[in-house]
């Protein structure tokens, strides 16, 4: 029988290892097609609907019985002014610093009601700096505008520049104040700050056309000093919001309650370790040094002034993060494990903790925390 003739086929397959078979079936596969991201969705879903897997980004945890009822990401954005765009309030603000034993981490967002209906975050934050050296002061300035009256999201953020502005013109001042230990001084100086502020807002709700009551915002303040050597921790404001303590891995709540304590016919509150609570009632002081004296601020003017120690965690906030914190042991507990430690958390961590979402508390966050090494 003649031989077969030459051909250019491979060699039979049952000749090759099992092995060539499957790399090569591998590696010639043609791979499925997948659409775009944003064709996943069906058209029928809304903007806070189910969404496709969000990749290795985890979702915000959250503490409770159950998840929060919004969605944990933004959805609509605050409508804009073409002839305004400067009045636009980011979702999210971060910062921090680290100044001598002190390391600052700041951080304002919009909570999950306000992002669900588009609204521009009513909370604002500042933190700032004035002078150099030993005699340098750090402000940590918070505010909420108020729920009723339209574009109150700009009266925090004016309250927090505005009482800026006064505590940076009169920084050398607070500063020897702040190292002799003048607290009385530091108390009736500040309150004048203060009523300066918000009298500014008041001004500026005659000039829109409002009642104060519409364009006003709660403003809180921790005053420090730059000098490693000055431990006097200074907190003053107007308005509701939270001021707390981590000592010895347990919380403490440092908040001054005047009219509570009036209310209830009770002593006032004695701070540990023979640290005095000031409280006042927004009654104007005669003209000073400081600034010149304006209409008397409604809400009571809250001062406090501590002594800091070693691993201590000195936190401000506004109502929406002050809440949870006092209302919810799970939310304070998580935190506490978190921020008790030697080392603070950088910005990325400190952000992700103030997200920890709980059921019931969707209103904007603001927070200011101050590590002691």
């Amino acid at each position: 029988m003649p031989p077969a003739p030459a051909t250019d086929l491979p060699p039979a397959p049952e000749r090759l290892p099992r092995r060539w078979h499957r790399r090569k079936e591998r590696a010639t596969a043609p791979a499925p097609l997948q659409p775009p991201p944003d064709e996943r969705r069906s058209s029928q879903e809304s903007a806070t609907g189910p969404r496709p897997p969000a990749g290795p980004v985890a979702e915000p945890p959250y503490v409770g019985d159950g998840p929060p009822t919004y969605d944990a990401e933004p959805a609509a954005l605050p409508a804009a002014d073409p002839d305004h765009l400067d009045q636009l309030v980011p979702d999210t603000v971060l910062d921090g610093g680290r100044h001598g034993s002190l390391t600052l981490r700041a951080v304002s967002l919009r909570g999950d009601s306000t992002r669900f209906r588009g609204e521009p975050r009513r909370d604002a934050l500042l933190t700032a700096r004035f002078g150099t050296g030993p005699d340098a002061v750090l402000l940590l300035a918070v505010a909420t505008g108020a729920r009723t009256g339209a574009g109150t999201h700009r009266a925090a953020a004016e309250a927090c520049g505005w009482i800026a502005r006064a505590v940076g013109r009169s920084h050398a001042r607070l500063a020897g104040d702040l190292r002799d230990g003048r607290r009385a001084e530091l108390s009736s100086g500040l309150h004048r700050l203060t009523d300066h502020a918000l009298g500014r807002l008041r001004a500026r709700a005659a000039e829109l056309g409002v009642e104060p009551e519409a364009y006003t915002a709660s403003l809180r303040c921790l005053l420090l000093p730059a000098d490693p050597a000055r431990t006097t921790r200074v907190f003053f404001g107007v308005g509701d919001g939270g001021l707390h303590r981590l000592r010895d891995g347990a919380w403490q709540d440092l908040e001054p309650y005047p009219r509570q304590a009036k209310e209830d016919g009770a002593p006032r509150p004695e701070a540990d370790g023979g640290e005095r609570i000031t409280m006042d009632l927004g009654i104007a002081a005669p003209p000073g040094p400081w600034e010149p004296a304006v209409e008397p601020v409604r809400e009571p003017f809250r001062f406090r002034a501590s002594v800091a120690r070693p691993g201590d965690v000195l936190l401000l906030s506004t109502a929406g993060f002050a809440a949870p914190l006092r209302e919810e042991p799970e939310f304070a507990a998580r935190l506490r494990a978190r921020w008790g430690v030697a080392t603070p958390p950088g910005l990325d961590g400190f952000l992700a903790d103030a997200r920890l979402r709980v059921k019931g508390y969707a209103d904007d966050r603001t927070a200011a925390a101050v590590w002691e090494a």
